[in-house]
C-alpha cells in the first residue's frame, strides 16, 4: 500500500457519499487500509453495555466509522479542495497544491 498524502489534523471535504460537501478535521488516518476517520462525517450509532464494578453508563454512543481516503480531498487554505502534488526542496519531500502550486501546512 503507498503512502497517503493526507495526515492526521488536516482539514478534508468529503466529496461522495451521505455527507457530500462536509468539511472536517482528521482525526486518525489508517494508511494500512486506506481509510481516514474525519470529525462530525460518517457517525455511527453504537450500544455500549456497561460494565459492572466501573462507572461506566451503558446506551447508545455515537462515534466516526472510517472513510476511503479516495472519497475525500485535501483542503488548501488559499484555494479550497485540491489534488496533492509532491515536490523536493533540499533532500526532504514536501506536499504542494495542484491548484495554486503553494506549500501545504505539514502540521506534526
Amino acid at each position: 500500500m503507498p503512502s497517503m498524502d493526507i495526515h492526521r489534523n488536516d482539514t478534508v471535504q468529503v466529496l461522495t457519499g451521505a455527507d457530500r460537501g462536509k468539511r472536517g478535521r482528521v482525526l486518525r488516518a489508517i494508511p494500512d487500509k486506506g481509510t481516514v476517520l474525519v470529525e462530525h462525517v460518517r457517525m455511527v450509532k453504537k450500544t455500549v453495555s456497561s460494565k459492572t464494578g466501573q462507572r461506566t453508563q451503558g446506551g447508545i454512543a455515537e462515534h466516526e466509522s472510517p472513510i476511503n481516503v479516495s472519497n475525500v480531498a485535501l483542503v488548501c487554505p488559499n484555494c479550497g479542495p485540491t489534488r496533492v502534488g509532491h515536490k523536493k526542496q533540499g533532500d526532504t519531500r514536501v506536499r504542494v497544491c495542484k491548484k495554486c502550486g503553494s506549500e501545504l501546512p505539514t502540521k506534526k
